[in-house]
């Protein structure tokens, strides 16, 4: 009888354990699911925010990010994390820091601008940005940052290209202003005269031609060539810019000649497009040694988003050296100053056509060899005109485009298309 007591009393006391580690289990379990977690504690949590301010930061443009009194960060936009402000849930640039804190204790509203790093590259560019901080209620503080990166490289591309302006109409005013002074001095010298009246003539038509062309690079950039579109022949365009060409090249003996142009029509402002061309046929001929040729291809290329038309410009000239083919699209950039000036060159053309081919829906690349040759490529959107001949073809020049003096060719195969070459 005492044997069966004493197993009762132990088994009623095992069970009382069991009861009381199994409630304390419980609590210890639900005080842990309520404890914050370090995969808990982040950005956009369900910390307390004045009452519509979660519904302005999300239409902000701005990239917004609300820090409490511990500077973690509450409520962080996506912009503000693609600039990489927020990491870990903490703000990640000092100086900003630096400002929320400082605004918290006194209240004060404060502005600055920044250069960040930018993320993910190995440049050495940074991002400019305009940081303002806020007090928002009584202990959270507000950061609102916007990107002025684009703008700084608008206003410095503006800088630039006032100051090569002034240049570039500096130079043949100041000539034409001392070659007046020299005509004046020498009013006795009838050869005299007749030499700087030459130089004034020569001075002036390069006055005339940067003129021109700022206005036409103006147009083009301000101007949307898709209000007077209309569907333009390839073969026309290509004339026009051999005609315009015609006394350059006959006076350097350089042969021109076209090919794969009938039947090919593209969509865009006529005057627009022949002052595209003819800028890289023009640019062909000043750089090409006398007695070569400069041949004018186009074909058909097909392209998910609908046909393309690529007139490509191929000369045998000095060539373009790999570190100046990126730039060779910027306003008033020359390759050689020296040659321009010879040439009479305003280094305004190839930017007027990159603004011509992206304003029509297309784009124009260079391939150039040093000592080779250039080949200026043109990729427009095809005209939904009837085509004649649809299978492309390679750029083989059968028919020649004028069969006077330099202008009459037998079959030419200019250079193949960039891609293809070693």
């Amino acid at each position: 009888m005492d044997v069966n007591a004493a197993v009762a009393a132990a088994a009623a006391i095992a069970g009382l354990c069991t009861g009381v580690i199994a409630v304390l289990a419980f609590r210890w379990s639900e005080r842990e699911q309520k404890r914050p977690t370090r995969t808990s504690v982040r950005p956009d949590s369900n910390a307390p925010l004045p009452p519509g301010v979660d519904t302005v930061l999300s239409v902000l443009s701005s990239s917004a990010v609300v820090l409490d009194e511990s500077d973690s960060v509450v409520k962080a936009s996506s912009a503000a994390y693609a600039l990489g402000l927020v990491r870990g849930g903490r703000l990640a640039v000092e100086p900003m820091l630096h400002m929320a804190r400082d605004t918290r204790r006194d209240g004060e509203i404060r502005q600055g601008e920044l250069d960040l790093p930018r993320r993910g590259t190995g440049r050495g560019e940074a991002l400019a940005v305009s940081a303002r901080v806020a007090p928002l209620g009584s202990r959270l503080v507000l950061l609102l940052v916007e990107d002025l990166t684009e703008a700084r490289r608008i206003e410095a591309v503006r800088r630039d290209f006032v100051a090569n302006v002034s240049h570039e109409l500096k130079t043949p005013v100041g000539a034409l202003s001392l070659l007046s002074e020299a005509v004046m001095d020498a009013s006795d010298d009838p050869e005299a005269v007749e030499r700087f009246a030459g130089r004034m003539q020569i001075e002036a038509t390069r006055l005339t031609n940067l003129v021109q062309e700022l206005i036409d690079l103006s147009r083009v950039q301000n101007d949307d060539p898709l209000e007077d579109a209309e569907p333009v022949r390839v073969e026309e365009l290509v004339v026009e810019a051999i005609d315009r060409c015609r006394q350059q090249a006959g006076s350097k003996q350089i042969t021109m000649a076209s090919g794969g142009t009938d039947d090919l029509f593209v969509w865009g402002n006529r005057g627009q497009l022949a002052a595209a061309l003819g800028n890289l046929v023009e640019n062909a001929v000043n750089y090409s040694p006398a007695r070569t040729r400069v041949g004018i291809a186009a074909r058909r290329l097909a392209a998910p988003g609908g046909d393309l038309i690529e007139i490509a410009v191929t000369d045998q000239g000095i060539g373009i050296s790999e570190k100046d083919r990126e730039r060779v699209f910027e306003r008033f950039y020359r390759v050689d100053p020296a040659r321009s000036r010879a040439t009479g060159g305003t280094g305004l053309g190839l930017a007027i056509v990159k603004h011509v081919a992206a304003s029509h829906g297309g784009e124009v690349t260079v391939w150039s060899s040093e000592g080779q040759g250039s080949t200026f490529t043109l990729r427009l959107p095809e005209s939904g005109v009837v085509r004649g001949r649809t299978n492309g073809g390679p750029f083989v020049l059968d028919d020649a485009v004028d069969d006077e003096g330099p202008y009459e060719t037998d079959t030419f195969e200019p250079f193949p298309a960039p891609e293809a070459l070693p």
